[in-house]
């Protein structure tokens, strides 16, 4: 028969090698925190030998910040039914760094070979490193979502082998305010049951076209939510784990009133091109008629009434052509070119009959726009302040020799980093005037024809740019002109 306490010592003697060798730290500590036992692991993770630990009172060794819930972990496991618990603190090793360390405690007091509490212990460094970076990211996205003007939307996207679902997660706080829908409304549910089965199909067809594409998309699409919130720029980006689309992010940004000004400017090109086109074909021949039957009169018969006749004519001839050039004019502009704008402001000035003005061109930049629309808004510009600068237009002679009449002075620069301005130093445009001064037709002098002006803010507001009207230092016009396209010099 074999020796059974042959048989306890080799199993003793595996059981220490086990404890040797195994990665944790097996620790054994009194009732009183004193410890008596400390695996050899413990110099390959802490750096110390066993013996420096021996004899001393573990918590001296827990990080102070850490040492009251180490405590009260020690009290749970003497306390509870199952005798253990689970604890994660800081943890000096010998070079006095500190690392987390993940203790399960098992009360052993009352087994007689451990008498006391057994630790079994290992480092979690790495994986707290994770958890802190992942908590930050966290953080800085909760940051992100409550901040951000944009409305957000989580969507969970589930797939199987037939079919994919959609299914919201989350919105952002902005997405609610812009919205109206809350996360408690939406939460868990397909677009289908938010925002109904037409509407829903046409959300998930984008949705679709996203997880197919497996990268993001971007879109315009018609979500008629609110009176002011009808339609949105969207973004979509796939979040792809393991291979596979677990979810959507969308970003979008309410454009209603943007895409309401496009609708009305467009509107009113379509209008105005239709009039151009009336003006053009049932005008424009039966005036060449006139004009050259005028032109045959006057050969044969000498009257007084011919020479106002042909004025006539001849204003008809410009109206006509201002007609169709205001229509041309206020079509977006699709193609754009840098340009010289002291060579582009030089130009204009040459074309216009400026007589005895003067150009003062204060600042050298370079400009982005369709270059032949800009020569027209700059040339209608000049004219403007020669032809209201006139002594004509002034009270007195003595105003107009101190003025310098026609000798008007034009000043053109750069307005700030986004803006430029034309003004002169004529008699203004009174402030009650100056929205009426740009629509079609209106004009202060008798042989105006009334379309310069809107010439100019068609033109601007084919190039995205805003017109604002104002005195110059002088009390003559002065047009500013914002979010321009100015090159960075």
């Amino acid at each position: 028969m074999s020796d059974p306490n042959r048989g306890d010592d080799t199993l003793s003697g595996l059981h220490q090698k086990l404890v040797e060798q195994s990665a944790d730290i097996a620790t054994i500590i009194d009732p009183d925190g004193t410890i008596t036992y400390v695996s050899p692991s413990v110099r390959r993770i802490l750096g110390y030998e066993p013996a420096d630990l021996v004899g001393d009172r573990g918590y001296e060794y827990v990080h102070p910040d850490d040492r009251e819930v180490n405590a009260r972990a020690v009290e749970r496991a003497q306390n509870r039914p199952d005798g253990s618990a689970v604890v994660e603190v800081r943890f000096r090793r010998a070079d006095g760094s500190w690392c987390w360390i993940e203790a399960t405690l098992r009360d052993r007091r009352d087994d007689p070979v451990i008498g006391g509490i057994l630790a079994t212990s290992r480092d979690i460094s790495d994986r707290k490193s994770q958890e802190q970076a992942y908590r930050q990211l966290a953080d800085e996205y909760e940051t992100f979502l409550n901040n951000v003007e944009d409305a957000i939307f989580l969507l969970n996207v589930r797939s199987t082998e037939t079919d994919t679902t959609f299914e919201f997660e989350r919105l952002s706080p902005s997405y609610e305010t812009q919205t109206g829908f809350t996360n408690q409304e939406v939460r868990g549910k397909t677009p289908c049951e938010v925002f109904g089965a037409d509407r829903g199909a046409e959300l998930e067809a984008n949705y679709h076209r996203c997880v197919r594409a497996r990268e993001p998309i971007s879109y315009e699409e018609e979500l008629p939510v609110a009176e002011d919130a009808r339609f949105w720029d969207t973004n979509l980006a796939p979040v792809i784990t393991d291979g596979e689309i677990t979810r959507i992010v969308g970003i979008t940004r309410n454009v209603t009133e943007r895409v309401r000004r496009e609708r009305q400017l467009q509107n009113q090109n379509d209008q105005l091109q239709e009039f151009a086109s009336v003006v053009s074909h049932d005008l424009r021949n039966p005036l060449n008629v006139a004009m050259a039957r005028i032109e045959f009169l006057s050969e044969d018969v000498e009257s007084e009434h011919i020479g106002p006749t042909e004025r006539a004519l001849d204003r008809m001839g410009e109206i006509i052509q201002d007609t169709l050039t205001l229509a041309k004019q206020g079509q977006v502009v699709s193609e754009i070119e840098e340009i010289e704008f002291a060579e582009l402001i030089g130009s204009c000035w040459q074309t216009v009959a400026t007589d005895d003005a003067t150009l003062d061109l204060a600042d050298h930049l370079t400009i982005r726009g369709d270059r032949s629309r800009l020569r027209h808004l700059f040339e209608n510009l000049f004219r403007n302040a020669v032809e209201h600068g006139s002594t004509s237009n002034r009270t007195s002679s003595d105003d107009a020799v101190e003025h310098g009449g026609t000798a008007v002075t034009v000043r053109v620069g750069q307005l700030n980093e986004h803006g430029i301005y034309v003004e002169d130093d004529g008699p203004g445009i009174p402030e009650e005037s100056r929205e009426e001064v740009l629509e079609p037709g209106q004009s202060s002098t008798a042989d105006g024809t009334g379309f310069g002006l809107a010439i100019v803010k068609r033109i601007a507001d084919a190039h995205g740019w805003t017109l604002q009207i104002r005195d110059s230092a002088d009390g003559g016009a002065r047009f500013e002109f914002r979010e321009v396209n100015i090159a960075q010099q």
